[in-house]
C-alpha cells in the first residue's frame, strides 16, 4: 500500500496551501486530501500525479519512503 499522507502534508505545508485550495488547485475533492494525508485511502497514481502537479513537484516526492 502507497502512503504518501506524511509527504503530501509536507509539501501542501511548504506550499502554503490548505487541504481545500490544494483539492481545488488538483480538481480532486477535498475529503480526498483529507483522506490521503490521513493514510485512510491508497490514492491512484493519477490522483498522485494531479497532486504533484498542483503542488508544482515531482510525483516521486509524494511516494518517496524514509529509506
Amino acid at each position: 500500500m502507497v502512503k504518501i499522507g506524511a509527504n503530501l502534508k509536507r509539501e501542501r505545508d511548504q506550499a502554503l496551501l490548505t487541504q481545500q485550495e490544494l483539492a481545488e488547485r488538483a480538481d480532486v475533492g477535498y475529503p480526498t486530501v483529507s483522506r490521503i494525508e490521513n493514510d485512510r485511502v491508497e490514492p491512484h497514481f493519477r490522483t498522485i500525479r494531479k497532486l504533484a502537479k498542483a503542488l508544482g513537484i515531482d510525483p516521486a516526492e509524494l511516494v518517496k519512503g524514509d529509506e
